[in-house]
């Protein structure tokens, strides 16, 4: 598994970054049984002018892609939401998967 987290226009955080990194500890173990290479790569991207960041969450898998963005003022919460938000995406995409192979084995069958 390769998982990648950037900083853009900032300096890098150890402590966001150990945040991150714990934060994205139940998306690694929901992808301990998927097929390799699995790249997991977080971009961090503070607002300048505005307390306005934005976090990017990218997952690539062998059967799906997910890609989420959020933006807001506290960063913590965006590194929080994108996660949630892509854990739920791969969920729902594993469902989908596991539905259409038992209709497909059902249809077989018949």
């Amino acid at each position: 598994m390769n998982k990648k987290i950037h900083f853009q226009g900032m300096d890098s955080s150890q402590a966001i970054e150990n945040y991150a990194n714990d934060q994205l500890a139940k998306v690694e173990e929901f992808l301990t049984n998927e097929r390799g290479p699995i790249f997991i790569d977080l971009t961090v991207r503070p607002g300048r002018p505005h307390a306005h960041h934005s976090a990017e969450l990218r997952i690539k898998t062998a059967h799906d892609e997910v890609i989420v963005e959020q933006e807001g003022p506290a960063p913590y919460q965006l590194i929080d939401n994108v996660i949630d938000i892509a854990y739920k995406k791969l969920h729902d995409l594993k469902k989908e998967r596991l539905d259409q192979r038992k209709k497909a084995d059902s249809y077989k069958g018949a």
